[in-house]
């Protein structure tokens, strides 16, 4: 059985247009920010080509992409957050203790090494750090657990598992930190 598109991963983010010419503003997810251009052109969810820069240069947080296709202003700023995947065989081959972020979603989750909690939905970093959302397996709301090594000290990729310790703290919504 073949896959529809090919496995994709995500590398950046549109942040919206850049004045009326047809630019548009990116930031980068990469390790170092300016590599993000090595793998272009950068695709959409379905794998179909939406930037093909033709230029590029930094900004304060982003970079300002002339792309081979301009969009008007209004189109670039309606696709403001929209994902920019490449394919996962653009990217360099992860070492042993290294991985890509959409490695961990699905990946079932354990509390202390063997007791399951549930799996990896997502992963999140809304500027502070990396954040797991964990369905816990007895089902109810997830829970957003810091992507740290004190609080998933193993991810574990040949076993499909990582460990989460002090699960209970992150999932315990019964009292504000703030309240004596």
């Amino acid at each position: 059985m073949s896959k529809a598109k090919p496995d994709l991963i995500v590398i950046g983010v549109i942040a919206g247009a850049h004045g009326v010419r047809g630019d548009v503003r990116v930031k980068s997810f990469t390790a170092e920010p300016e590599a993000l251009f090595d793998y272009a052109p950068f695709l959409d969810e379905k794998g179909k080509t939406l930037i093909d820069p033709k230029g590029a240069r930094p900004a304060k947080d982003h970079f300002i992409v002339m792309p081979k296709v301009t969009k008007q202003k209004e189109e670039w700023d309606g696709l403001k957050g929209t994902k920019l995947y490449v394919p996962r065989e653009a990217l360099p081959e992860t070492d042993d203790d290294e991985f890509y972020i959409e490695d961990l979603v699905g990946l079932a989750a354990f509390g202390g090494g063997d007791a399951p909690i549930g799996k990896v939905k997502a992963v999140f970093n809304h500027g502070a750090g990396d954040l797991l959302e964990i369905q816990p397996t007895e089902g109810g709301k997830s829970v957003l657990v810091p992507f740290t090594l004190a609080d998933v000290p193993v991810v574990d990729l040949s076993l499909s598992r990582i460990v989460v310790t002090s699960f209970e703290v992150w999932a315990d919504e019964s009292k504000p930190e703030d309240e004596d």
